[in-house]
C-alpha cells in the first residue's frame, strides 16, 4: 500500500522523470512528453484482504516487502466509486453471517461511466444461501456482485463492467472483465489513447497491433489505418475485443489468437499456422507495428520484426526493458517522440510512449 500524499505528487513526479532521463542518456530522446495523474481517486480496481478481528470484518492490505496487515478506513488512490461502496459493503458483510464467513478477499471493478463489480473471495463452497445473500446485496449497492473460491465462479448477473472513454471528442465503449487486464487509472489511459492516436495519424497503410488485450488502443487506431491485423494469446482478453470492435463498429480489424513468437515465426515463413489459414499476410500493406509487451519487452524475434516497419508505436510498463530494445530499434529508426503517463502515482513506476520513423540512408 503506497501514501497517497497530494502535496507531494509533483515532487515525486519530477523524481521520476529525472530518474528515466539519466536511464535513457545513452540515447537521443527527443522533449519528453509527461501526462500526469488525477492526484487521488485515480486507480479504477482495487483488491482488499478481509480481516477479521473480534467478529467484525475489515479492509486491510499489506505494506510492500512486509508481512504486516493494516487495516483500511478508506482509500483516496481508489476512484470515488470504490470509496463511495467500502462502507455500505463492509456494513452489508458484517450484518450477514452468510456473506462474511471464510470470506477471504474483496476485489472492485469501476468505470468512468459508473459501473461497478464486486468480487467477493471464500475459503469456503458457495451455496443457494449465499447466492440469496448475495443478490440481496446486488440490489442493496446498485451493482454486480461475483463470488468466488476454489473451483468456483458464481456470476449472479453478469462478469464484466461498461465503460466509455473519450478520446478525440468521441466516445469509445469497452466491456471490461472481471478477470482479464484493463488499464487501471483510467484518466491516464485516455491520454495514452489520445497520444497514441495523435502519433497514428498520416502513417497510412495497414497496422499490425501485438499484445492487442481487449483491444483498448485497437478500436481507437483501426481509423487511421486500412486494415488491422491484431494479435492476442489470451482467449478471454480476444473474446472482449471482438465485442468491444463490434460495439465501437469497427469493421476493418482481424484478431487471431496467438503470441508475437508465433507471428513473428509466420511472417518469416517458418511455418504456418491454422489460425492464420483465412488470413493472406501477403496482401497486408504494413506500414506500422504498435506494440504494448508485458514487463519483460519484445523477445528477440519481435524485437527485430519490428525493425522492417516504416513506422513503430511503443507502449511499455517497464523503463528498463524498453531502454534495452530501445538501444536495438535506435540502428534503425529514430525516436520522434516519448512521452511518460503516471499511471502509478506515488511509487517509481511510469508508462512510456514512443514513436519512431525508419532513418532515411545517408
Amino acid at each position: 500500500m503506497q501514501p497517497v500524499n497530494p502535496d507531494e505528487y509533483h515532487t515525486q513526479l519530477t523524481q521520476k522523470i529525472r530518474q528515466l532521463r539519466e536511464d535513457f542518456q545513452t540515447l537521443q530522446l527527443p522533449d519528453i512528453e509527461v501526462h500526469e495523474s488525477p492526484t487521488i481517486h485515480y486507480r479504477m480496481r482495487a483488491e482488499f484482504r478481509i480481516w477479521h478481528e473480534q467478529q467484525r470484518a475489515h479492509y486491510a492490505m499489506n505494506h510492500p516487502g512486509e508481512k504486516n496487515t493494516y487495516i483500511i478506513e478508506d482509500f483516496p488512490a481508489g476512484s470515488r466509486l470504490i470509496n463511495t461502496l467500502m462502507p455500505p459493503l463492509l456494513e452489508a458483510i458484517n450484518a450477514s453471517e452468510v456473506l462474511s464467513r471464510r470470506l477471504f478477499s474483496a476485489e472492485f471493478l469501476t468505470t468512468l461511466s459508473g459501473d461497478a463489480l464486486i468480487t467477493l473471495i471464500y475459503h469456503k463452497p458457495l451455496d443457494s444461501e449465499w447466492q440469496t445473500a448475495a443478490r440481496d446485496l446486488q440490489t442493496q449497492l446498485g451493482v454486480t456482485v461475483i463470488g468466488r473460491s476454489r473451483k468456483q465462479k458464481i456470476v449472479l448477473q453478469r462478469d464484466y463492467v461498461q465503460e466509455t472513454l473519450q478520446v478525440a471528442n468521441r466516445d469509445y465503449h469497452y466491456q471490461q472483465m472481471e478477470s482479464s487486464f484493463t488499464q487501471p487509472n483510467a484518466e491516464v489511459n485516455q491520454k495514452m489513447l489520445n497520444w497514441a492516436l495523435e502519433r497514428s495519424r498520416g502513417c497510412g497503410g495497414d497496422l499490425l497491433e501485438l499484445y492487442c488485450g481487449n483491444g483498448n488502443f485497437t478500436c481507437v487506431l483501426a481509423q487511421q489505418f486500412e486494415r488491422v491485423l491484431a494479435t492476442e494469446i489470451s482467449k478471454l482478453s480476444v473474446r472482449s475485443a471482438e465485442h468491444n470492435l463490434n460495439a465501437n463498429q469497427v469493421d476493418n480489424v482481424s484478431i487471431v489468437r496467438m503470441s508475437s513468437e508465433e507471428l513473428t515465426e509466420a511472417l518469416n515463413g517458418v511455418r504456418p499456422f491454422r489460425r492464420l489459414r483465412d488470413i493472406d499476410l501477403q496482401g497486408y500493406g504494413f506500414t506500422t507495428v504498435f506494440v504494448d509487451p508485458p514487463r519483460a519487452g519484445l523477445d528477440e524475434g519481435t524485437l527485430r520484426l519490428t525493425q522492417r516497419f516504416d513506422y513503430i508505436i511503443y507502449i511499455s510498463c517497464n523503463p528498463k526493458t524498453l531502454r534495452e530494445n530501445l538501444e536495438t530499434l535506435s540502428d534503425t529508426h529514430d525516436i520522434k517522440h516519448f512521452a511518460v503517463f503516471d499511471q502509478f502515482p506515488y511509487t517509481q513506476h511510469l508508462e512510456c510512449g514512443v514513436f519512431l520513423s525508419k532513418k532515411v540512408p545517408v
